[in-house]
């Protein structure tokens, strides 16, 4: 097994994301140029399931709406990592960040998600195993 780094996993995540693995309410806008887009919620799994750590989300606001919710992480050191927040290009803001538990056993995307890791792997080799 090749060793990897956060870089690596950056690399990868980013060559992976693709609409069909966006979330299904973010699709009609998914585009290219914008890759992270609708992806946070199981990027953050990944990160997740390597890392460990907490789990944030946030709410999503656009010009005084709430917009969804958004998803990253806080590893066991205590730093925050994003590697979504570029996705918001239209002047979003995230409010109200908390720590949730990670869902239990097969997730509301499970098919994206296991694609993404899928993808994923292929890039990195081995990842430790989803936690569920």
């Amino acid at each position: 097994m090749i060793p990897w780094n956060l870089l690596l996993l950056d690399k990868a995540l980013r060559a992976s994301w693709a609409a069909d693995t966006c979330s299904p309410d973010d699709q009609a806008d998914w585009h290219r140029d914008n890759p992270a887009w609708g992806h946070c919620d199981i990027t953050a799994l990944i990160v997740n399931d390597i890392f460990g750590g907490d789990l944030l989300v946030g709410e999503v606001h656009l010009d005084g709406a709430q917009h969804g919710f958004h998803w990253w992480n806080r590893l066991p050191s205590g730093v925050e990592l994003d590697l979504t927040h570029e996705q918001f290009q239209r002047g979003q803001a995230v409010t109200a960040a908390r720590v949730v538990e990670r869902p239990p056993g097969p997730l509301h995307r499970w098919d994206e998600y296991l694609l993404l890791r899928e993808r994923v792997i292929k890039h990195l080799g081995h990842l430790p195993e989803p936690a569920i």
